[in-house]
């Protein structure tokens, strides 16, 4: 079982070779994905090479149009193409919410053929809601190693300040042009470093996943993420300094994490519970009026929060849990709902349990989970086990002069504790975090996060 990641003499990106019995179908990636230098200017011979039409929208930001829309416009202009300009301007940091996804719904055409995105994930995601939606595809030029999201299918947008999720497409062209890469701030590249360093948390929960409940784990989108990670971490000084091979390695890192979700058609290998974490700050800040840390940074520093818990639990005797005890300390349907509302405040919390309505267990299921568990201990050490030791996790942000700590990105206390304690609720995917509270061991482990 395997695949193959290789480059091409046009310096596309592409996986081969993909054998796995895994049991999940699968689908290798079709779209055309660049990587290398001076790439900009030969944008309009991509999208003339895939025959996506002539006539589009643009959408770029006020920080992305001068580092890299002006020059895809001028490019496309001179090919002859008709572009709608559309370049979102906000006092600060642009969001993708319905306001800059209205924007952009407001440019497009009746004679539209694509849209282009010259940004990173805010821009890549409104682009992507408003291809999905009008039946366009569209073309992502990036201009940060960032985040994992320009081969997402996936879009995390805002919606009255709540996180939402909806499906999207991929597009059908991607570009990343190293020499506009390399221009990012370094706060960008530690936040791309970040989002890859978290996947070593999303792969042992699709694990333990498996394990508890049978999903089907695939091993070649693992070992593909599981391989960037890895030459990541080996190569912290060049990424650091922003060198054309660092910038490479990391984009490749990230494009690469986000291929797998084209494989199986889902983001299992690339986003567990320390994405909650990062979605519940980002959310609660906006809530409050205040402005989100950037997500990778989120991400990065709430697998360091998470990552003890896992090296804690390879410890736990799961024989001696007292099952009586646990069934008669279990929230009622009502205590969780107001728990809920308490945790997510009503707009996001009913959204929340409306769209994961499994989430509450019945007792019969909740027996089912902890048995197995105790059942399987010794295969949840071995993915535990597998984790690379949480010095050499932290040590290599340290190098790259990454954020370490919530306070660090803008989180203060009590955020991070309410964050820890309702980590496990944001979704209905499994996590470490769940089997933690379903084995009646949540307060224990969650008595360094208390409440206010």
């Amino acid at each position: 079982m395997g695949a193959t990641v290789s480059y091409d003499a046009a310096g596309r990106l592409t996986v081969g070779g993909l054998s796995c019995d895994c049991g999940l179908a699968h689908s290798l990636p079709t779209q055309d994905i660049y990587v290398g230098r001076n790439l900009l200017g030969r944008v309009p011979a991509y999208i003339a090479a895939r025959g996506l039409g002539t006539r589009c929208v643009l959408v770029a930001d006020q920080n992305t149009w001068p580092l890299a829309g002006d020059r895809v416009e001028a490019a496309l202009l001179t090919a002859g193409f008709a572009v709608v300009r559309c370049v979102i301007r906000r006092d600060g940091v642009m969001d993708p919410d319905e306001r800059a996804c209205g924007e952009v719904l407001l440019s497009i055409q009746p004679d539209t053929a694509f849209l282009v995105a010259v940004g990173s994930g805010s821009i890549t995601d409104t682009v992507r809601v408003n291809a999905t939606r009008c039946g366009l595809p569209f073309v992502s030029v990036g201009t940060a190693p960032s985040m994992d999201g320009y081969t997402s299918v996936v879009a995390p947008l805002l919606l009255r300040g709540v996180k939402i999720h909806r499906t999207g497409v991929c597009p059908e062209i991607i570009v990343c042009d190293t020499d506009v890469l390399c221009t990012a701030p370094l706060a960008m590249v530690c936040s791309g470093v970040g989002d890859v360093l978290g996947k070593y948390i999303a792969k042992a929960d699709w694990m333990i996943g498996s394990i508890i409940n049978g999903e089907v784990y695939c091993d070649v989108c693992g070992q593909i993420v599981t391989d960037a990670v890895e030459k990541l971490l080996k190569n912290i000084p060049a990424i650091r300094a922003r060198s054309e091979e660092g910038i490479r390695i990391l984009i490749e890192a990230l494009l690469l994490a986000g291929i797998t979700i084209m494989i199986v058609g889902h983001t299992r290998a690339v986003a567990s519970v320390e994405h909650n974490i990062a979605h519940y700050w980002e959310m609660m800040q906006l809530l409050h009026g205040k402005h989100p840390p950037a997500h990778g940074a989120s991400v990065g520093v709430a697998t360091l929060l998470c990552w003890p818990l896992y090296t804690r639990f390879a410890g736990e005797d799961l024989s001696r849990l007292d099952l009586n005890a646990i069934r008669q300390r279990r929230m009622t349907h009502e205590q969780r709902r107001v728990w809920m509302l308490r945790a997510f405040e009503p707009e996001a919390a009913n959204s929340i349990m409306r769209d994961n309505p499994e989430d509450f267990l019945d007792w019969p299921e909740q027996e089912r989970r902890i048995r197995a568990a105790q059942a399987h201990m010794a295969d949840i050490r071995r993915v535990i086990a597998m984790l690379p030791p949480y010095e050499a996790i932290r040590c290599a942000m340290a190098e790259l002069g990454a954020p370490l700590t919530p306070a660090e990105v803008g989180v203060d206390a009590p955020l991070v504790n309410l964050s820890m304690q309702c980590a496990k609720d944001y979704r209905t995917r499994y996590t470490l975090f769940k089997l933690i509270d379903e084995c009646g061991l949540h307060d224990r482990y969650m008595a360094g996060y208390p409440l206010a």
